[in-house]
């Protein structure tokens, strides 16, 4: 079927059995199971496959609504038979879940919206007409995205299996107090300097553009530097590192990597220990480079002074001590200046 072809049936009557055929190859069969059926064919209670559904992020509906596959109640028996034998916890298994829900909901809009925007190009389309034509296409397309999907997922597991590894596989006694937080990082904000001004006069497309070039580049100088991604937030990325020294190079490559440019950023790191849950790191150190990323000049990049110490054996980094500063929420600071020697 022609791109043309595809349009048009997106748009005519074929658009039902679309969804059907689309869904029996998505959920690996037709909807015949109630949430009480589902939960009998998996051993389990009616409140626990509540709790699985809405973990995944999913509306139960009503109780009576034939809703569930097979696949569905598979996929909760297998959770419920490994929490058992490993014996995880109730409250493990519902965080599990919750990764899961969180990044693939995150996950699939993105490649939709990508592929919309690419259709809208590509052919001339509105919006609309755009998500029809996708309709159509979606179960061509299905098979390279999940085979994708698994591919990165065990090279990401294997990635930070080699991480642990490396940190902690002959260091056992040198791990963090026991008042401490678990993992010593340099974590460290890159924020675009007046977002909000810069974009209010932006259409959907172009804001769409400017975020997503931000985090392409962003997210390509963090991994070329050494360090990883945390999260973005629209007009600012997390990142963390492993140590100092990669820090450094990942925060002054992110001030360099937009100075001069239309969307400057302006950047704080900081070396401490962190929690890292939900995908996500906290922590004294956390809040300090967001605070200091707030203090910083466009293109610049602030330390505090303890970071600073770590990088003095570095000849590639000049350090400069600014004047001390109040800084709400933190008290005191005397911030240094990073940047290439």
């Amino acid at each position: 079927m022609s791109d043309a072809d595809h349009i048009e049936h997106a748009r005519g009557a074929g658009l039902s059995s679309t969804i059907s055929e689309l869904e029996d190859r998505l959920l690996g069969g037709p909807r015949t199971l109630t949430l009480t059926a589902m939960a009998a064919r998996a051993g389990t209670s009616v409140e626990q496959a509540r709790l699985f559904w809405h973990t995944l992020g999913l509306p139960t509906g009503e109780a009576g609504a034939v809703a569930y596959t097979e696949s569905d109640a598979q996929a909760l028996r297998q959770l419920h038979e490994v929490a058992g034998r490993y014996e995880v916890s109730p409250r493990t298994a519902v965080s599990l879940v919750r990764a899961i829900g969180h990044t693939t909901d995150r996950l699939v809009l993105w490649q939709v919206e990508a592929l919309v925007e690419q259709l809208a190009e590509r052919h001339g389309l509105d919006d609309v007409s755009a998500r029809l034509a996708l309709l159509d296409r979606l179960g061509d397309i299905v098979p390279v995205l999940e085979d994708q999907l698994i591919h990165a997922w065990r090279r990401q597991l294997a990635a930070i299996a080699g991480r642990f590894a490396a940190e902690f596989g002959s260091a056992r006694a040198e791990g963090p107090g026991e008042d401490e937080l678990p993992l010593a990082r340099a974590v460290g904000f890159a924020d675009v300097v007046s977002f909000t001004r810069r974009t209010a006069e932006l259409g959907p497309h172009e804001l769409a553009e400017f975020v997503q070039q931000f985090e392409a580049r962003a997210r390509d100088v963090v991994t070329a530097a050494g360090g990883r991604v945390v999260k973005t937030i629209g007009d600012a990325v997390l990142f963390v590192a492993d140590d100092a020294v990669a820090g450094a190079r990942v925060a002054v490559g992110l001030a360099h990597a937009f100075r001069g440019t239309e969307s400057p950023v302006r950047v704080g790191m900081v070396w401490g220990r962190v929690l890292s849950r939900f995908g996500d790191v906290f922590g004294p150190s956390v809040n300090l480079a967001a605070r200091l990323t707030d203090e910083a000049q466009p293109g610049t990049v602030l330390l505090d002074e303890a970071t600073a110490v770590l990088l003095a054996a570095s000849p590639r980094y000049t350090r400069t001590v600014l004047e001390e500063r109040e800084v709400p929420g933190l008290g005191v600071l005397r911030p240094v200046l990073l940047d290439e020697a």
